[in-house]
C-alpha cells in the first residue's frame, strides 16, 4: 500500500478510534487480527468434539429428533469394547495399516535413493512417479476396480503371465483372502510417491562433505549407507510413517470404491464400520462413543510416536 493510500485511510479513521488504536501495543494489534481465526477454529473443532463426547453417554438417534435422549453412562463404551465384530474390524485396520506403511516405506525409500543419483531424465521420472498421488481416491478406486476385473482386467493377465495361472481363475476383489491385499496394492501404488518425496528431501539434506570424509577414511559404500544415509534419513522416514499412519487409519473413500467393506466384512475398516453405525443404523450415541475411542487411540499412539521422533532428531 502506498503512502498516499495510507494517508487517506488515516484521514478517514474517526478520531476516537484512531486514539484507541494508537494506544494499543503491537501484541494487542496482532491478537485483534488472529482472534477471529482462533475463534473459527475453536468453533469448527472444539465444539463438535465436546458435543460428540456428550452424545457418547446417551442413546441418542439422529433419525428420532422428537425423542429425548436418555443418559446411559458408559454402556456404549462397554458394548464397543466387548463387541467381537468391532475387534475384527480393528484387526482388518491393523493389517491394512501395517502392510501399506511397510511397502510404502520400503519402495518409497528405494525410489528416493535411486532418483537422488541424479541420472539423465531424473526430473521426468520423478514427475511420472508422483502422478498417482495427484489423482482423486474416487478416480483411483474406479480405475483399479476396472483393472481387477477377472475377465477384462489387465492385472489378472499380468499375474497370469508371470505365474501361469488362468486370469479368470481368481478375483482380487471377490475372494476373502485376496481382497485385503487388493486394497493394500492400490494404496501403496497411490501414496508411495508421497513417502518418496519426503525421503528424497532427507537424502538431499545430507551434506556432501560427510560422504567425502567417509571416502577419505576408506569407508565402503555399504558402510556409508548404514552409518550415514540411514541414520540421517531416519527422522524423515519416521515423519512419513506418522503421516501415512494417521491417514490410513481413517481410510474410507478408496475402500468404499473398491470393495465397500466386502466380501463379507473382511475389508470393513473401522471408518466404514463407524459410518454404518452412524448413518445406516442411526445409533448416533453409540457411534459417538465409537468415534471417541478411535480418536483417543490415534491421539495416544501419535503422541507416543512423536516423542520417539523427537528423541531420534536429538541424536
Amino acid at each position: 500500500m502506498s503512502d498516499r493510500a495510507l494517508d487517506r485511510v488515516a484521514a478517514a479513521t474517526p478520531l476516537p478510534v484512531a486514539r484507541k488504536i494508537k494506544g494499543l501495543s503491537d501484541r494487542a494489534i496482532a491478537w485483534i487480527f488472529v482472534a477471529p481465526t482462533i475463534f473459527l477454529l475453536l468453533a469448527i473443532n472444539i465444539f463438535p468434539l465436546i458435543w460428540t463426547i456428550r452424545l457418547s453417554f446417551t442413546n441418542y438417534r439422529a433419525n428420532r429428533l422428537n425423542r429425548e435422549p436418555e443418559f446411559v453412562g458408559l454402556r456404549n463404551y462397554e458394548r464397543i469394547l466387548t463387541d467381537s465384530d468391532i475387534w475384527l474390524n480393528m484387526q482388518a485396520t491393523a493389517h491394512f495399516l501395517f502392510w501399506t506403511i511397510f511397502f510404502q516405506v520400503l519402495i518409497g525409500f528405494t525410489l528416493a535413493w535411486l532418483i537422488n543419483k541424479k541420472f539423465k531424465g531424473n526430473d521426468l521420472w520423478t514427475t511420472i512417479i508422483v502422478l498417482p498421488m495427484m489423482l482423486s481416491p474416487a478416480v483411483v478406486g474406479n480405475f483399479w476396480k476396472f483393472l481387477y476385473q477377472p475377465q477384462i482386467g489387465l492385472f489378472n493377465y499380468i499375474v497370469g503371465f508371470f505365474t501361469g495361472k488362468d486370469p479368470s481363475s481368481f478375483e482380487m476383489l471377490g475372494q476373502v483372502d485376496l481382497a485385503p491385499w487388493a486394497i493394500v496394492i492400490v494404496d501403496t501404488w497411490m501414496w508411495t510417491p508421497f513417502v518418496m518425496l519426503i525421503c528424497l528431501a532427507g537424502l538431499r539434506s545430507i551434506p556432501d562433505y560427510i560422504y567425502e570424509a567417509a571416502e577419505i577414511d576408506r569407508a565402503s559404500k555399504l558402510r556409508q549407507f548404514f552409518t550415514i544415509t540411514v541414520p540421517m534419513v531416519l527422522p524423515f522416514l519416521m515423519l512419513a510413517v506418522l503421516f501415512r499412519g494417521i491417514e490410513n487409519f481413517k481410510m474410507f473413500d478408496l475402500v468404499v470404491q473398491l470393495t465397500g467393506g466386502g466380501p463379507g466384512s473382511v475389508t470393513e475398516l473401522t471408518s466404514l464400520n463407524l459410518k454404518r453405525e452412524a448413518f445406516e443404523k442411526w445409533r448416533t450415541g453409540y457411534a459417538s462413543a465409537y468415534a471417541i475411542i478411535l480418536f483417543v487411540t490415534v491421539f495416544g499412539l501419535a503422541s507416543i510416536y512423536v516423542k520417539a521422533l523427537n528423541k531420534v532428531k536429538e541424536r
